[in-house]
């Protein structure tokens, strides 16, 4: 390390820290649930949100700013996704509304973190 500069980790992204306790929490939601609704829509909804966090991760370790913004991107669709199994999550009945409303809002400030992130990553890197 260099002296007295700090260096970004990835836990120090406020995106990849909410984007990880959201796949720890959804996790804990879909472990409860049935076999039928786990094995349809459960696999679905956690490989979706954990794939969220692991772009990120994925990104921040790519060296060059067109690499890691591919894979910022890639997550944002991961919330998509997210956001879709989520609605049917929901509609089934396989969540309460206190946990839809909790997944949706972190979803959504995801949204705009990771937008935010891209933003920086365009800004502040050379290459």
């Amino acid at each position: 390390m260099v002296e007295g500069k700090k260096f970004l980790k990835l836990n120090d992204l406020s995106s990849y820290k909410l984007a990880y306790n959201l796949s720890n929490y959804i996790w804990q939601v879909v472990i409860k649930w049935n076999y039928f609704e786990k094995d349809t829509v459960g696999k679905q909804l956690v490989r979706a949100a954990d794939s969220i966090s692991a772009n990120i991760a994925e990104g921040f370790g790519r060296y060059s700013k067109k690499d890691k913004i591919k894979f910022f991107r890639i997550s944002q669709g991961s919330i998509k996704e997210t956001l879709d199994w989520n609605e049917k999550s929901k509609t089934r009945g396989l969540i309460g509304h206190d946990e839809y409303d909790k997944i949706l809002a972190e979803l959504l400030q995801l949204e705009k973190e990771i937008n935010h992130l891209i933003k920086f990553t365009n800004e502040k890197l050379a290459i």
